[in-house]
């Protein structure tokens, strides 16, 4: 089939399925049905290739922050904003930005990717660049064990044609340098005084004290206090006021640099550059800031022990109403015995007032045995969501969250509030 109708049929598509408030992957999942190709011939036009970001913890900010300060090197990027991470999302946004002749107008493509899918998208459409953040014990139901999640990462790095940047923190990720080849290879890092603040799996399940792995690293995180941090880029302290929310983030952001710092190259304004990630907010629902009445709703997206911890670590509790929502449909993973990995006791002194969501019981157990005590448990998400606003109407609220039920929260808010629109 011609592309200019196949791209008919997938706008079509995807204008139905925003006015029947459908999934944003479905029109993808129909143009890859009608044509396997579509993904590999739209990019193949881009002048600076495809860059692909991936690992268990913190590609959609990550990626939000990446297109952003390319943006202010006067790129025009393409991303997958909505954090549908598998290659129909990938299609799907790319009918959101495609003319009707089929042609992307972009310098380069920035893609989040989920670690198994990444591995197929890599097949057809090799990156120029890629960035793997980390690997944690993440949904074993799909992935298995972790050195499984590794070769996969690894996969990635392996298919890329230019340069790849590896977090040199996280052993089984700066292990994948020794195997590759052609490519140039980058690390970010963290200074040894941090090193006990981002423990990798291994330190994590192990209980081992962190040790440096002595890799040069192009942008080390070197301090943070509060919304100030300083990175080491190149040998040079360079300090900066930050927006982003939760120390995990603060992480991403070298991570970032380091990427941005690899495809620009010499041209790179660095001066834009710090400019821009002084001002970058999280991605939605990744310590996204909505207001209703006057009173801010904090969403924190939670998935595994670590990013949990991480998020648990980065806000405190007195000074919010507190309401932790777990589900279990695929995209969440259905194993939710990962709960057991995360010390919940920081929450003991302030409690929380409800838990919800499809594993509600599983989350108010988990919570007993850490003597946190809360008021509800509800499975009901509409319901939950509805009466913690009520209860608590001049009042700062927190929402700690999976991926579908933050998705479900963001619904029911937009219908009393602004909540961006992620196309």
């Amino acid at each position: 089939m011609q592309k200019p109708l196949v791209t008919i049929i997938g706008k079509a598509v995807r204008k139905v399925a925003k006015l029947r408030g459908g999934g944003s992957a479905l029109p993808g999942l129909v143009v890859e049905h009608i044509d396997p190709n579509f993904i590999k011939t739209t990019l193949a036009s881009l002048p600076m290739g495809v860059v692909v970001i991936s690992g268990t913890n913190g590609k959609t900010t990550t990626t939000k922050m990446v297109v952003e300060l390319l943006e202010s090197q006067g790129l025009k990027v393409f991303t997958n904003r909505t954090g549908s991470n598998f290659t129909r999302g990938v299609a799907a946004a790319l009918l959101g930005d495609i003319d009707m002749h089929g042609r992307l107008h972009a310098d380069i493509a920035v893609l989040e990717l989920d670690e198994a899918h990444a591995v197929r998208f890599v097949e057809k459409v090799p990156p120029r660049f890629s960035l793997i953040l980390n690997v944690m014990r993440d949904q074993l139901d799909r992935f298995g064990e972790i050195d499984h999640t590794a070769a996969l990462l690894s996969q990635i790095a392996t298919a890329t044609t230019n340069t790849v940047v590896l977090n040199r923190e996280d052993s089984l990720i700066a292990n994948i340098a020794k195997s590759l080849d052609k490519q140039k290879v980058r690390f970010f890092g963290l200074d040894d005084s941090l090193l006990s603040i981002f423990p990798s799996d291994d330190n994590l399940h192990s209980h081992t004290s962190k040790q440096s792995s002595g890799i040069d690293a192009d942008v080390i995180l070197s301090n943070f206090v509060n919304d100030f941090a300083v990175f080491k880029i190149n040998g040079t302290d360079v300090s900066t006021n930050l927006k982003l929310t939760g120390i995990y983030n603060v992480f991403n952001a070298a991570a970032a640099l380091a990427l941005v710092r690899a495809i620009v190259g010499d041209k790179l304004d660095q001066s834009k550059l710090i400019k821009t990630l002084s001002s970058i907010t999280p991605a939605f629902g990744r310590g996204e800031i909505l207001t209703y009445k006057g009173q801010p709703i904090e969403l924190v997206l939670v998935k595994n022990p670590s990013g949990f911890r991480l998020g648990l670590e980065s806000f405190d509790p007195a000074e919010y109403l507190t309401m932790i929502a777990i589900n279990d449909n695929y995209a969440d993973g259905r194993d939710m015995s990962w709960l057991w990995d995360v010390d919940f006791t920081s929450l003991r002194a302030a409690g929380i007032d409800y838990v919800s969501g499809i594993r509600a019981y599983d989350m108010a157990l988990r919570l007993q045995y850490d003597d946190v005590p809360f008021k509800v448990a509800e499975t009901n998400l509409k319901k939950a969501l509805k009466q913690f606003i009520a209860d608590n109407p001049n009042c700062s609220k927190r929402i700690y969250c999976t991926y579908t039920a933050m998705l479900e929260i963001r619904r029911c808010l937009a219908k009393l509030t602004h909540v961006e629109a992620v196309k």
